[in-house]
């Protein structure tokens, strides 16, 4: 059987590819397992500094959770189907989410269900003008379960994100850039030079500024302005004693790059 997950590093981008093409890249367990150990070995791989996630073939990025191997869980009962599909699903998506490197979505194609809650879930997202969005849980007779009744709608607000998750009808990628899925849309053959160019922008800074960014924004969305704060401050004093600021603050006041370490 061949990797359901294959991962590439090249210039300091790990370009991590969803690799069931012929079942449109279904989440099945497999696959969730493997993509959360192939982030563990990207997080500590110092040539890796950013990711970039997107599905094999045309046709899709991921069209969601592998509904036989769902339904064979739910045949077993609710607490079976909330430890193999449900935990697994918001562990993966929680993970993403929480990243210490930026994660990028390259959606190729489809991105149904469990795809869309991944694309929710990732800090960064570039879609092809030929992806395809929907929340489709709805028609099994069940809510989405990998986090997309409280994501969404921290992105896209409650009554646009009610009127897709109600529905469960396919949008667009300029739907999903209107209300903030996506960063941008761009042709189909441009898509992953795209997420290269994004990631290129962000892995010439200081490594441990943009973790603590990260961390800062994703904690602090969950949190009153106070509490947010905090967070903000605790992030800085972390790398006040790191030479990576050392090294930003000399290259600002001597004009020249910094040459950041990590460090």
């Amino acid at each position: 059987m061949s990797d359901p997950i294959l991962l590439e590093v090249n210039e300091g981008i790990a370009l991590i590819t969803l690799n069931r093409p012929d079942e449109l890249n279904a989440l099945n367990y497999a696959l969730i397992d493997r993509l959360m150990a192939v982030l563990d070995a990207i997080e500590t791989d110092t040539t890796a500094r950013a990711v970039i996630l997107t599905g094999a073939g045309e046709r899709a990025f991921s069209a969601g959770a592998d509904i036989h191997e769902f339904a064979g869980s739910v045949r077993r009962g609710r607490d079976t189907a909330i430890r193999d599909f449900v935990r697994r699903g918001q562990a993966m998506t929680a993970r993403l989410e929480a990243f210490r490197k930026p994660v990028i979505a390259a959606i190729n194609g489809l991105a149904f269900g469990g795809g869309c809650e991944i694309t929710e879930a990732v800090h960064l997202a570039v879609a092809s003008e030929r992806a395809r969005f929907a929340k489709p849980e709805i028609n099994l007779g069940m809510p989405p379960t990998f986090g997309g009744t409280q994501r969404l709608p921290r992105l896209a607000g409650r009554k646009r994100a009610l009127e897709l998750l109600l529905t469960g009808d396919p949008f667009s990628p300029a739907r999903a850039l209107e209300i903030g899925l996506v960063n941008s849309v761009v042709p189909h053959d441009a898509l992953l030079p795209a997420a290269r160019e994004l990631a290129g922008r962000i892995v010439r800074h200081s490594p441990l500024a943009v973790g603590s960014i990260i961390t800062a924004v994703t904690r602090g969305l969950n949190m009153a302005i106070a509490e947010g704060l905090q967070v903000e401050s605790e992030q800085f004093a972390a790398v006040v004693p790191t030479g990576d600021l050392g090294e930003g603050i000399a290259a600002w006041i001597e004009r020249r790059p910094p040459a950041y370490t990590g460090c």
